[in-house]
């Protein structure tokens, strides 16, 4: 029963909140508050809709949200990498990551639709943004956090830069690299969303252009919830369906996390 109780948990909280919002959406009848019928009505029709075909948003949203992940991933593990291997490099980056993980990536916009204009480019450029910083730090955390022994041992297996990186301070920080990449994730999909929903329409129109055309265009306050229940669906989906998967069978089967 043990085993169940955290699920169950979060059951009856959805539970919870749906009746909630259900109750207060009927006795209220507050504008721009619909009941959760109409939402998951207007949720269907988006889907077979043609001139609101929702999944077409959805999937430019999730292409432009990986490209900008893989991107920043790589840039910040090549970047930790160097920092691992240099003091000066460590120093400096360290200063940087700093400076710009404070930095809010909606901040950005304006320098970026002046430099690039409002498009698709821009839109990558925040994903980065929000990804590499984050992410490098969690990393960096963690090849500080490997035991000395781990990184002298390899030396005296004669490892070079590489084999100690990859043979070493990966393996020994897979858990906080798993981690930056979930911070990583959840940083670039709000970040996008809030790009697409700020720009009105980019070349390839997201989810969070679907949005605020249902605000301003079309005045379909449902299909504004519809879409940001398919948001939460996604998230979901990627952090149960994803990042638990690899989670469970990685460091939590190596005995890193309990």
């Amino acid at each position: 029963m043990k085993k169940h109780t955290p699920l169950l948990a979060q059951l009856l909280f959805v539970v919870l909140c749906v009746v909630f919002w259900q109750w207060y959406a009927n006795t209220r009848g507050i504008m721009g508050f619909p009941p959760l019928d109409q939402i998951f009505q207007k949720l269907l029709d988006c889907f077979t809709n043609p001139q609101r075909q929702i999944l077409l948003y959805l999937g430019n949203s999730l292409l432009s949200v990986l490209k900008g992940l893989s991107i920043g991933a790589l840039l910040a593990l090549l970047l930790s990498a160097i920092c691992a291997v240099s003091r000066v490099f460590s120093a400096v980056y360290t200063l940087v990551v700093s400076v710009f993980d404070l930095l809010p990536g909606v901040a950005l916009l304006p320098i970026l639709m002046i430099t690039v204009g409002a498009n698709d480019t821009a839109i990558l450029i925040l994903v980065i943004h929000s990804v590499v910083w984050p992410m490098s730090r969690s990393i960096m955390d963690g090849f500080k956090a490997t035991p000395a022994i781990y990184v002298e041992s390899g030396k005296n297996m004669g490892l070079g830069v590489a084999g100690l990186i990859f043979g070493v301070y990966v393996p020994a920080t897979f858990a906080s690299i798993l981690s930056g990449i979930k911070v990583g994730w959840a940083r670039a999909w709000r970040g996008l969303i809030s790009a697409e929903m700020i720009f009105g329409a980019a070349q390839s129109a997201g989810i969070g252009v679907f949005i605020n055309n249902a605000r301003t265009v079309w005045i379909d306050y449902p299909s504004v919830y519809a879409a940001i229940v398919l948001i939460i669906l996604v998230g979901v989906a990627v952090e149960y369906g994803v990042f638990q998967v690899i989670e469970r069978h990685t460091v939590r089967k190596w005995g890193m996390i309990r």
